[in-house]
C-alpha cells in the first residue's frame, strides 16, 4: 500500500467562489483528504481575514492558508493577491509543509510564486488550467487593441509558468489541444474534473412542465442573451418556462431586460443557490441549455447529465465531449438563435420514450466523469507514474 502523499494545491480561486475551477479545487482536494493524503490549501482570504487555519470543503476539512487579498471591483466577486506577497507566502508554507508535490491551478497568480519557490526546493510540480485570458478581458475596462497585447503576454506567462511543471493538465482534449497551440507547451494531458454522479437525483418525469434551466454564471461569455433570444422564439403552445441559476456581474442587466421583454411570468433568477437547491432545480426542468462558446469543460453540464436531463448546448470548445449530438441531447451552431430555439423544440416536444432514451444516455456517458478515475490518475501523477489519460468515452456497461 503506497504512504499517503503531503500535497499542497494552490489556487486563484476557491470555495466560497462558486466557478468551474473553484469546484473543481473543492472535490479534489477533498477527495483526495477522504483517500487519507495529507491535504493543504493555499487560496486568496475569501474576505479581510487571511492566515492559516482548517475549514470543511465537500464534507472534509483541511487546512487553508488564506493569503491577504483584495476585490478587483470590476469583476462581482473576484478577489486577487500581490505576486510578492504569494512568493514570499509561497515559501513560508512550502519550508512549514513540506509537500510532496505542489499543484498549482492556475499560472495567474499563485501559480507563479508558488512554482519559482516549488522549483528553487526541488518539489515536484504539477500544473492545471482551467483559464482562458479572453474570458477575463472584459473585466479590465481596458479598450480592445490592448486587450489582445495582454492576452498575448498572459499566455507567454502562462507557457513560462507550465514550463516549470513536470506534468501539465486541462480538462479535456479539445482544451489540450488548445492550451498546447497557445504555449507550445506538449503531452498535455486530459483528465476530466469529475463528478460524484451518485449525489444527483435523476429526473425520469416525462409529463412535467417544459422547464428549461441554465446553471453558471451570468455573465458575458456565457452567451446568455442568445438563450433568452431563443426563448423568446419558442412556439407560445409550448407553454415554455426559463430559469437562469446562478449570479454574476450580468445579473442585474438580464433581469431588467426580461422585464423589459414582459418576461417575467416566464423566466426567473434564483442567483447564487445551495447544493441542495441546485440540485432541486436541475430535478424539476425538463432539458438544460448551455449557450456559452468557451467552456474548458463545464461542470454544470456535467451535474445536468447526472440528473438524467437532455442537454441542448453550443458546438463549440469542450461540450461536444459531453453532448453526443442526436443521442443525449443536441448540438447547435453557436450563437445561431434559430437553430438554438429549434434544438430546444426538438426536446420539449420529444415523445416519452424519446426523452427516455436522451434522460438515459446522459446518465450512460457522464459514468466516464466519475471522479474516482480523476483521483486516480491525479495520484499516479503525483507519485510520477506513467499516465494514460483516461477516456471518458469508455464506461462499464
Amino acid at each position: 500500500m503506497p504512504k499517503p502523499l503531503r500535497i499542497l494545491i494552490g489556487c486563484d480561486t476557491f470555495g466560497p467562489n462558486v466557478n468551474g475551477a473553484a469546484k473543481f479545487a473543492e472535490r479534489l482536494a477533498a477527495g483526495l483528504v477522504e483517500r487519507g493524503h495529507d491535504v493543504r490549501v493555499m487560496a486568496p482570504a475569501a474576505g479581510r481575514k487571511s492566515g492559516t487555519w482548517v475549514e470543511t470543503h465537500e464534507g472534509q476539512p483541511m487546512t487553508m492558508y488564506r493569503i491577504k487579498s483584495w476585490r478587483w471591483y470590476p469583476h462581482d466577486w473576484l478577489r486577487y493577491m500581490i505576486p510578492w506577497r504569494v512568493r514570499h507566502n509561497s515559501a513560508r508554507v512550502l519550508d512549514h509543509f513540506k509537500p510532496d508535490v505542489v499543484h498549482f491551478q492556475s499560472h495567474l497568480i499563485v501559480g507563479g510564486g508558488l512554482t519559482k519557490e516549488a522549483e528553487l526546493r526541488g518539489i515536484r510540480i504539477i500544473g492545471t488550467n482551467h483559464f482562458m485570458p479572453e474570458n477575463m478581458m472584459q473585466f479590465t475596462l481596458l479598450p480592445g487593441p490592448t486587450q489582445r497585447s495582454v492576452i498575448r503576454l498572459v499566455w507567454k506567462a502562462a507557457a513560462r509558468t507550465f514550463g516549470r511543471a513536470e506534468a501539465v493538465t486541462t480538462p479535456t482534449r479539445r482544451a489540450a489541444n488548445f492550451l498546447e497551440e497557445y504555449t507550445h507547451l506538449t503531452d498535455v494531458h486530459a483528465i476530466s474534473c469529475g463528478i460524484n454522479a451518485h449525489h444527483y437525483t435523476p429526473n425520469f418525469d416525462t409529463d412535467g412542465e417544459n422547464r428549461i434551466v441554465f446553471v453558471g454564471r451570468i455573465t458575458g461569455e456565457k452567451k446568455l442573451d442568445v438563450l433568452l433570444k431563443a426563448f423568446r422564439k419558442l412556439p407560445p403552445e409550448l407553454n415554455a418556462k426559463l430559469e437562469f441559476v446562478g449570479g454574476g456581474d450580468l445579473l442585474q442587466q438580464m433581469k431588467q431586460q426580461v422585464a423589459h421583454l414582459g418576461l417575467n411570468d416566464k423566466v426567473t433568477f434564483t442567483g447564487y443557490v445551495s447544493d441542495d437547491e441546485l440540485k432541486a432545480a436541475l430535478t424539476r426542468a425538463k432539458v438544460f441549455a448551455m449557450p456559452s462558446i468557451a467552456e474548458l469543460q463545464s461542470i454544470a453540464t456535467m451535474e445536468a447529465m447526472a440528473t438524467a436531463l437532455p442537454i441542448v448546448g453550443a458546438n463549440a470548445m469542450a461540450l461536444p465531449h459531453l453532448i453526443h449530438d442526436g443521442e443525449n441531447g443536441y448540438l447547435f451552431e453557436p450563437n445561431d438563435v434559430d437553430d438554438l430555439r429549434d434544438k430546444l423544440v426538438k426536446v420539449l416536444t420529444a415523445d416519452k420514450e424519446e426523452l427516455l432514451r436522451m434522460k438515459n444516455n446522459s446518465l450512460k456517458f457522464i459514468r466516464g466523469h466519475d471522479i474516482t478515475r480523476t483521483l486516480d490518475t491525479f495520484e499516479a501523477l503525483y507519485r510520477g507514474q506513467v499516465v494514460v489519460d483516461p477516456d471518458p468515452e469508455l464506461t462499464d456497461d
